[in-house]
């Protein structure tokens, strides 16, 4: 396998148009995000969105119902949505550490994945492992067998987080993203640690302040794409231009897709805001409306904690809730979890 950094010019003409582009957008999306009065509610949400897109790709399917239950419930399953959960941890143990460390190092990435994959933590030590297109079956790549090369090739794509800087931080994420997915160094979880990495690197270039930028969705939508494209450049590395623009177009398309959301999203809050005032004036405050919109489903539990009411006065101002549509509740074991319909469907939208 070829070491970063490749020795090809990527200064092409529409390459840099699409970067333009890609940079507009997320330049956009940053604008948004601060003008939102509480921008972790949104954070919150996309975060668990990807969790599960991000999953999706690993053939670990769930619903949103799942998900959250497995949060809230006293009793929790486990199984898939219990790994959708782990993603989102890594998500923030990860962003956490390059927070604090100011760069990205090699340990995260196998501290990162030992989170994703409790029990198949590490380097992969043994040879068979291949990247295949699970549409179809076909053998896509396959990746370094030596766990010597392994390690070589992983302190090479370190150096090159770290200290390269010789195109603009969304082409290097390009880079970044074909060759570790190229070195595949685990048993499981590199799609999602990959994906991972993709996020925190944005971060560490302050292309974005918050995680709120994710390509999974994008890539579920272009998959055969995807793994069309790493197979043709890893025969033949010329083709890593297609690579690049693959992801500035991912980029481009998933900022604006986020910031229509967010705007949906800020829309329903007013909506809500205004609604609650006019039927529930007595109990209307904006912190009742900031708890139903960063929770998506609660409990008696959170929402008391949350709002700062006795649980009696929690239960009647649930039930006030519900009885007005403002939310929807079920019995799960012995709890009774209260849904917030509108976002559960703008999300799911």
């Amino acid at each position: 396998m070829n070491k970063l950094p490749f020795n090809i010019n990527l200064n092409k003409v529409e390459i840099l148009k699409q970067l333009n582009e890609a940079n507009h957008n997320i330049g956009e999306l940053k604008g948004i995000l601060k003008l939102l009065p509480n921008p972790d509610i949104i954070l919150s949400l996309i975060n668990i969105s990807e969790s599960k897109d991000s999953s999706a790709i690993e053939n670990i399917i769930t619903t949103y119902d799942e998900i959250f239950k497995e949060l809230v419930s006293k009793s929790p399953l486990g199984g898939k949505p219990k790994e959708v959960i782990n993603y989102k941890k890594a998500i923030d143990y990860g962003l956490d550490l390059i927070k604090r460390n100011g760069f990205i190092s090699t340990n995260v990435l196998v501290e990162i994945q030992g989170i994703i994959e409790p029990n198949k933590g590490g380097f992969r030590k043994l040879p068979g492992t291949v990247i295949v297109n699970d549409k179809c079956n076909e053998i896509v790549h396959t990746p370094p067998q030596k766990e010597s090369e392994i390690r070589d090739l992983m302190q090479n794509l370190e150096q090159f987080i770290n200290a390269n800087d010789d195109y603009d931080p969304l082409i290097q994420l390009a880079l970044i993203h074909f060759q570790f997915e190229s070195i595949h160094p685990f048993y499981d979880g590199n799609g999602r640690t990959g994906r991972i990495l993709n996020i925190l690197y944005l971060v560490l270039k302050e292309k974005i302040q918050k995680p709120i930028l994710y390509l999974s969705k994008y890539i579920i939508e272009h998959k055969n794409q995807y793994y069309e494209l790493l197979r043709k450049c890893n025969e033949n590395l010329n083709y890593i231009e297609n690579f690049v623009m693959y992801i500035l177009k991912g980029i481009s398309e998933t900022s604006k897709n986020t910031v229509n959301l967010i705007l949906r999203i800020n829309q329903s809050i007013d909506l809500i805001k205004d609604e609650m005032k006019r039927k529930l004036p007595d109990i209307y405050s904006y912190e009742i409306i900031e708890h139903l919109f960063s929770y998506m489903y609660t409990k008696n539990e959170y929402f008391r904690e949350d709002i700062g009411v006795s649980r009696a006065t929690a239960t009647k101002y649930l039930k006030l809730l519900e009885k007005e549509g403002f939310i929807t509740s079920e019995q799960v074991g012995k709890e009774v979890i209260y849904k917030n319909i509108q976002l559960l469907n703008l999300v799911r939208d």
